[in-house]
């Protein structure tokens, strides 16, 4: 039973440090972010506010916004399907990332050759 219990605590220590190291990680928050950057822009900063920019706005409106359409409180076109695939930590980080980037206009798309 000693053996059990101690495999078991080492096994439950090494994922909660996995976890705390991943989120950790500015590489792991930021491609999580980046998920979202097709259609609210780099960083947040979508063209003419449309759909919205997330730059800039308040973490803990964007967590609840975002857990919110997960959970189908907020009706949506296809927020509600993309915020599914995350955890309320990943939405905290997503949020966290957003609220951290300084608003401003979207950078211009570089001209054809």
């Amino acid at each position: 039973m000693l053996k059990t219990t101690t495999l078991f605590a080492v096994g439950l220590a090494g994922c909660v440090w996995t976890h705390a190291a991943t989120a950790a990680d500015p590489s792991y928050t930021r491609s999580l972010a980046a998920t979202c950057f097709t259609c609210h822009g780099t960083d947040g900063r979508s063209v003419d506010g449309v759909p919205p920019s997330l730059a800039g706005l308040n973490r803990d409106y964007l967590l609840k916004q975002m857990q919110d359409f997960r959970d189908g409180k907020r009706p949506a076109t296809i927020m509600h399907q993309h915020a599914k695939g995350y955890t309320d930590e990943q939405l905290a980080l997503i949020a966290g990332y957003f609220a951290a980037v300084s608003p401003g206009r979207a950078a211009a798309a570089p001209a054809p050759r």
